[in-house]
């Protein structure tokens, strides 16, 4: 199952595709005693599909069982042990994809030309996605990390390892200080090749980045690079080695204490447009500011969600039984400030106090 959603996937998803591109959306659990359930679930959802399929007649045979193995391949391929909260399976002619989102999903089924992508951008973005750089004398590895967790990340040639020789005693009997790794040209080298890779993953996968080290690897990376500018410092030996959990446990204080500057931050933003008249909250009037290309800043609750129906030049709320509901509008939007250039953040649940669960300033 995927889970990373980079600028050049994010592209191809929405490349046009030859009638029909399937999107099923399908929420999910976590934890058990839901996975049944799920299962039952994902497996309505897949059969509607195929029964869609079935009664259009812009779908010829051909397309209609090509597409529908693809389906069948998606659905064997769900590992719902590890589900998150929302499942998105893609199909078309030839190809298909299943993605698992840290963020719910509406219940959906779509055939149009192109892949429903919207829930894959929020979710990203809800995600607070970061990269975790960390630095010993012999190894570099690069984490990938979001909200409570970090998982290894074996791309853009990390991790990097080389063989640390063995310290010169007579050299410390000479200058009289322990020995440092960090002050041989050949560790040098190894950080500027760290600092070149980590340059390469940001231009392709643009995140915040955090780097763990001892002190010396840290002043020596900001010596010899330039792809840790800007980023956050964590000194801590040891995690280039660590495992997943050892590292979430001493990254988790610095990433919850940037989180709540962050907030901090949009929050008095959010002011001081109210005072200049350039804020905005609630949904309707959000959707129609995204769609005009006017939100600079979009702030959402972290668990916002409403149901709504397309009144026109307006939405209005409405029940998620209703045939014309949308109930990813909070999602539309998310994705639609993102393509004109708004600064998205999430924020805790009740951080927007009346703005109930969304707000924004205004370009104009």
């Amino acid at each position: 199952m995927e889970h990373v959603l980079s600028p050049a996937t994010l592209a191809e998803l929405r490349r046009p595709r030859p009638y029909p591109a399937v999107s099923v959306l399908t929420p999910t659990h976590r934890r058990d005693p839901y996975n049944p359930q799920d299962q039952v679930r994902l497996r309505t959802s897949v059969a509607e599909a195929k029964r869609q399929l079935e009664a259009d007649p812009a779908v010829g045979r051909e397309r209609r069982a090509d597409v529908a193995r693809h389906l069948d391949q998606a659905l064997s391929e769900v590992d719902l042990t590890h589900a998150e909260d929302g499942l998105v399976i893609f199909a078309a002619a030839g190809e298909h994809q299943v993605w698992s989102l840290a963020r719910s999903v509406p219940e959906r089924v779509v055939l149009s030309d192109t892949f429903l992508t919207r829930n894959l951008v929020s979710a990203q973005t809800a995600e607070r996605p970061f990269w975790l750089l960390s630095l010993s004398a012999d190894r570099a590895t690069l984490w990938n990390g979001g909200v409570a967790r970090v998982v290894e990340e074996r791309a853009g040639g990390f991790p990097l390892t080389r063989r640390v020789e063995n310290f010169d005693p007579e050299r410390q009997h000479r200058v009289g200080d322990p020995p440092s790794a960090f002050r041989e040209e050949r560790t040098r080298q190894f950080l500027r090749e760290a600092d070149t890779a980590m340059s390469t993953v940001l231009r392709e996968h643009p995140r915040p980045l955090y780097v763990t080290g001892p002190p010396a690897a840290l002043a020596l990376l900001d010596e010899v690079g330039s792809a840790a500018e800007g980023a956050v410092h964590v000194p801590h030996g040891g995690l280039a080695h660590g495992t997943p959990e050892s590292v979430w446990q001493a990254i988790r204080p610095v990433i919850e204490t940037e989180a709540r500057r962050n907030t901090d931050a949009v929050t008095r933003t959010l002011e001081t447009a109210r005072g200049r008249r350039e804020f905005a909250a609630g949904v309707d009037e959000l959707w129609q500011s995204a769609r005009d290309g006017r939100v600079r800043l979009l702030a959402v609750e972290e668990n916002y969600r409403v149901t709504v129906r397309d009144a026109g030049d307006h939405v209005i709320l409405a029940e998620s039984d209703d045939l014309e509901s949308r109930e990813d509008i909070v999602d539309e939007i998310v994705e639609q400030c993102l393509e004109t250039g708004a600064d998205v953040r999430f924020v805790p649940d009740g951080a927007l106090g009346e703005a109930d669960g969304i707000a924004g300033v205004l370009r104009y």
